[in-house]
């Protein structure tokens, strides 16, 4: 086998479809069974959708002209210049990606790695060969901490709750609803769903947090939940290199600073072709050198954000200020519209 991929999400089966399609022979491991669904915002900027589109993968979903952001009666909004984005649910993107993994000849098993070995010739897991192996196995990757490439994450520990209620969209925007402590992501995914996902350094229910958006309370009404509150964090989390010898990290598990900027589906799949072509080069080491290309605008644009907005004026002060320089506001939504790296 030429490569193993450890992880069946997003950004372990983008990377096996490109493997596939460079000729590579390559099996996925993921230890959940079918299609899992995970916390996160949902909304897939037009970076992301061309990039699934070139690789014949098309969720459905709800179109997105664009994000806006709310405070209290403020509002702006900003539209994407490079066509629209789209809302989807987690597990109709996997389940999309995962029919093309398989449509491709691709082995997708349901296998957990415990040990993983290298040597000059390449990797064995769990006694299984493989000239080189991706680890794409999340936030808390256990390839990552296995090969001491995990780093411990700042004491600012920030975590993500999503939760779906059975109401029409009443925007083609992504809405950023900010209160002081949190912020809400209103994600319309389909004609009849929209997706709410706090991100809070805060310790509380579900319920408790979205108190702090009266405004957004009232416009959900006694629409019903489809689901539980899911759970993800803390969001920060650092490694202290993309590759170990033949094992290279892609999507979460190679580091992750918030979803602020609503970039991480995006910046899965490109990272997903970068690792691909370090392998069929030869040069594992080539792809720290793409990652760190293809992520600064993410990692800049991220931390000055989060920066800014634990001190509370800045925070106050940033729906203001985006309704009096609405050039700037459409300057950094087209920045992140486009494909990552670009």
């Amino acid at each position: 086998m030429d490569l193993l991929v450890v992880g069946g999400g997003p950004a372990g089966l983008a990377t096996a479809l490109h493997a596939a399609r460079a000729g590579l022979d390559v099996a996925v491991w993921e230890r959940h069974a079918g299609t899992v669904d995970k916390a996160c915002g949902e909304g897939l900027m037009p970076g992301a959708v061309a990039a699934l589109a070139a690789l014949g993968v098309h969720p459905p979903g709800h179109d997105l002209r664009g994000v806006r952001y709310v405070a209290g009666p403020r509002r702006v909004d900003a539209d994407f210049r490079a066509g629209p984005g789209r809302g989807v649910r987690r597990t109709a993107l996997h389940a999309a990606l995962r029919e093309a993994v398989l449509a491709a000849g691709v082995p997708v098993e349901r296998r957990t790695v415990r040990r993983v070995e290298q040597d000059e010739d390449g990797v064995v897991a769990d006694g299984t060969r493989a000239g080189h192996l991706v680890a794409a196995d999340g936030l808390h990757s256990p390839v990552r901490r296995a090969l001491g490439l995990h780093r411990p994450g700042r004491a600012h520990r920030r975590h993500g709750l999503r939760r779906h209620y059975a109401l029409a969209p009443w925007s083609d925007h992504v809405e950023v609803h900010w209160a002081r402590d949190a912020e809400a992501y209103v994600t319309p995914v389909a004609d009849d769903l929209v997706g709410v996902a706090v991100l809070t350094a805060g310790r509380g229910t579900y319920d408790d947090h979205l108190a702090a958006f009266p405004a957004l309370r009232e416009r959900l009404g006694g629409a019903a939940a489809t689901g539980p509150a899911r759970g993800a964090g803390p969001l920060h989390q650092r490694s202290s290199a993309r590759t170990a010898g033949r094992v290279l990290l892609v999507g979460d598990a190679a580091g992750y600073v918030d979803a602020l900027t609503g970039e991480g589906i995006a910046l899965a799949l490109a990272q997903a072709p970068a690792a691909v072509r370090a392998v069929v080069g030869g040069d594992p080491a080539a792809y720290e050198r793409e990652w760190r290309r293809i992520t600064r605008r993410y990692r800049w644009l991220t931390h000055a954000l989060l920066g800014a907005t634990r001190v509370p004026p800045i925070r106050a002060a940033l729906v203001p200020a985006a309704q009096r320089l609405p050039w700037l506001f459409s300057a950094t939504v087209d920045a992140l519209a486009r494909p990552a790296g670009t």
